[in-house]
């Protein structure tokens, strides 16, 4: 089954929900940063949260989050749009620790508990919205929770989570965002969901028995009250290409670009998001001068 997301209202639209499936997206990053369990679970649970954020935009909107703690991560910062695409890396992929006390990946040791989390739109207008809270817990989630509610004060509920098998790919991740609409939940339908939510086994234990994102709204809302708007696939895709850094070489000058030819007789250039490597010779190098 490949990755997808899904956006949905519940009681009568007083709830709008999202979940996804993204086992297939966080493996592929993964397997392009190389990165360690504990730092892939911190990575993936951004990439999954920053793909169903992505949903929740329209045409050719974007979205960045950076997560800026005081952990070895040393960051972790993820794209998506709002068709279903995402990329994203840490700063130091290579980081991993022993299980924390409940015997999870320790995330928050990782990424730290001082710092920000900031959220840029770019949606199509001449300034970008930006929003930006201290992190809380560094488990990712409970800092996106506390984002909503205070930058975009939108009560929300938010959920990803990753398993990490022992050969350190991925064997499952998912993840859900619950927000309750400003026109009028009432304190009954607010407390139930609260409630649904504390009982909710971890969204990766679900996906890895084979829930569908349907069936974790379903769990959450139950069958009857959830209504599917629509569906939208997942997966990890990145922007950058040749010709992109072709005009960003460009943009350095021919003095620049001399020193390059001169100097190392071509150039190599990396792109943070996918790690892939670009290699430009000495004819290349010259052909982008001025």
């Amino acid at each position: 089954m490949k990755d997808f997301i899904i956006k949905a209202t519940a009681y009568n639209g007083m709830v709008r929900a999202y979940a996804t499936t993204s086992t297939d997206t966080v493996e592929e990053a993964r397997r392009r940063h190389d990165s360690w369990a504990t730092a892939s679970a911190a990575l993936g649970r951004t990439i999954t949260i920053a793909g169903m954020m992505g949903a929740m935009l329209k045409g050719e909107d974007s979205i960045t989050t950076k997560v800026m703690g005081d952990g070895p991560l040393g960051g972790i910062i993820a794209d998506a749009n709002a068709k279903g695409e995402v990329r994203g890396y840490v700063v130091n992929p290579h980081v991993d620790f022993e299980l924390n006390a409940n015997g999870k990946l320790d995330v928050a040791r990782a990424v730290g508990t001082e710092g920000n989390i900031s959220v840029i739109k770019d949606l199509g207008l001449k300034d970008f919205f930006t929003g930006e809270v201290p992190i809380i817990s560094g488990e990712i989630s409970e800092d996106f929770t506390y984002y909503f509610a205070n930058s975009e004060q939108v009560p929300s509920a938010v959920g990803a989570g990753v398993l990490v098998n022992p050969d350190h790919s991925i064997l499952a991740a998912g993840g859900f965002i619950v927000q309750v609409m400003p026109y009028g939940a009432s304190e009954e339908v607010i407390s139930q969901l609260e409630e649904k939510i504390q009982e909710l086994p971890p969204i990766s234990t679900l996906i890895r028995e084979g829930n569908t994102p349907e069936q974790i709204l379903h769990r959450l809302f139950g069958e009857n009250q959830v209504k599917i708007h629509e569906t939208v696939p997942m997966e990890f895709r990145c922007k950058c290409s040749k010709e992109r850094l072709e005009r960003a070489i460009k943009g350095l000058g021919d003095k620049e670009i001399q020193n390059m030819i001169d100097e190392d007789h071509g150039a190599e250039a990396s792109c943070h998001f996918c790690n892939q490597t670009y290699q430009f010779t000495e004819e290349e190098l010259e052909a982008l001068k001025g």
